[in-house]
């Protein structure tokens, strides 16, 4: 028997480029997610690592379904409501499609407008 397993950082970065799929979209760390950021790119310096990027998604499970919560920058000629669902749908598609993962949700806080 073969048993894969998924970490979050390898779920954060499909989310990333899910979110990011969805036009007006940039994903975006906020402040609870700038330290963690930080620490996170000094460790892979060290380790001499071009990883895809994380920052702005934060995973937690429970069991083996992801809950997953992204922070975004959008464009101020869009509806921000809309943006939301749109990173949700993008985020919950392609979350399981590209690492098998269940997504059970997708919160979406708009950290930022781009004008």
């Amino acid at each position: 028997m073969i048993e894969a397993v998924v970490s979050a950082p390898a779920v954060a970065a499909v989310a990333v480029h899910a979110a990011e799929r969805v036009a007006g979209v940039r994903v975006q760390p906020g402040v609870a997610g700038l330290v963690g950021s930080v620490v996170r790119k000094a460790r892979q310096q060290i380790k001499g690592l071009q990883p895809a990027p994380v920052e702005g998604v934060r995973v937690r499970w429970s069991g083996t379904v992801a809950l997953l919560e992204v922070d975004v920058v959008i464009s101020g000629q869009d509806q921000a409501a809309a943006v939301a669902r749109a990173v949700q749908r993008s985020v919950r598609a392609l979350v399981p499609e590209l690492t098998g993962v269940e997504v059970e949700s997708v919160f979406v806080t708009i950290v930022d407008v781009a004008w």
